[in-house]
């Protein structure tokens, strides 16, 4: 049996190109999720996973719909394969119950965290690049040093509520609680 699993990151995405990919390729059962393929915890996946049984193979519309990681998808093949089930990749043109399609799934997964690496790489590079250059990430702090000093005043001196010196210098309370922490620390 082939059981579908359609995965979008967002409520703006549809699942619609996957779902006809899926129904076109024969799927009898279609498992969804809306959620980042980050998260370990995806209900439809796990859904799709308790559902197969051996000799069923999981249909996905592209590997990167399953996993984000490199190490994510081989734990997920390779448990797959301890049951008996096989993983078949519509856009990759990859089917886990061939000899073939588990060298080329491998392949594909080894150059796609590869790639991953290189973006990481060059990110970290042009970090660093703009540190050399005086240049920082980050949000801008929300006060100047002077107003910074303010605020703790007020939050030292006790006389007007917490919410109150917050609404005034424009900060949160946990912007105002961290330079407070700051100062004494």
């Amino acid at each position: 049996m082939l059981i579908g699993y359609a995965r979008v990151s967002t409520d703006d995405q549809s699942l619609n190109l996957q779902e006809d990919a899926l129904s076109t390729a024969g799927c009898d059962q279609i498992y969804k999720d809306t959620i980042s393929g980050a998260k370990s915890k995806r209900a439809g996946l796990s859904d799709a996973l308790a559902y197969a049984r051996e000799g069923d193979t999981i249909v996905v519309w592209r590997l990167d719909r399953l996993s984000r990681s490199l190490k994510d998808l081989i734990e997920i093949v390779a448990n797959l394969e301890s049951k008996g089930i096989g993983l078949k990749s519509l856009h990759e043109a990859i089917d886990t119950n061939s000899s073939s399609g588990k060298l080329i799934f491998h392949i594909f997964g080894a150059l796609a965290e590869f790639e991953r690496n290189l973006i990481r790489e060059r990110t970290y590079a042009g970090l660093a690049a703009a540190r050399a250059r005086g240049r920082t990430g980050g949000r801008p702090a929300a006060l100047s040093g002077t107003k910074k000093a303010l605020a703790i005043k007020l939050y030292n001196d006790k006389e007007l509520p917490i919410q109150e010196i917050c609404e005034t210098m424009g900060i949160s309370k946990p912007t105002l609680y961290k330079y407070v922490n700051e100062a004494e620390g």
